[in-house]
């Protein structure tokens, strides 16, 4: 008696395994679910001239979503940036950014970044270009305000 309620009893625990162990492996988390940019996206020209009424529209949403981390210029020193101990490019200096196309800043405008979330579904696409045209913008104001070694001293 003891023997017949010993294998049924084995048997049932060895499928109580296996019933746990398959759904665990078919559960497993795929490598990244971030988006990966593409060639197509890089090589992407933006279609939106810089211009004043563009870059005002856009720099207001840039202090309402982004400033917070960026900074209200573009230093990458905003406070929510500190507290989080995020290093961010200073977009003033034109060298942190030159080497990117329009279309790679376009697409992290648009899907985001590490923890920065992307603009694509809550901004136009003319919207993101123009995000576009004020990162570049930053880079040709900051050059000029910036103090020259050689320069006197006021």
């Amino acid at each position: 008696m003891q023997r017949t309620l010993l294998v049924p009893g084995a048997i049932l625990l060895a499928s109580f395994g296996i019933a746990y162990a398959v759904p665990n492996s078919a559960q497993e988390k795929p490598e990244s679910s971030e988006p990966k940019m593409t060639p197509e996206d890089a090589a992407r020209k933006n279609p939106v001239p810089p211009t004043p009424e563009g870059l005002a529209e856009v720099r207001k949403l840039f202090g309402y979503n982004c400033a917070m981390c960026h900074g209200k210029n573009g230093d990458g020193k905003g406070d929510l940036a500190a507290d989080m101990k995020l290093e961010l490019r200073d977009w003033r200096e034109a060298s942190s950014i030159e080497k990117m196309t329009d279309g790679e800043l376009f697409w992290i405008v648009s899907n985001g970044k590490g923890k920065m979330p992307g603009e694509g579904g809550r901004t136009t696409e003319k919207v993101r270009w123009n995000f576009v045209n004020l990162v570049r913008a930053f880079a040709k104001k900051g050059a000029g305000d910036k103090p020259k070694a050689d320069s006197p001293a006021s």
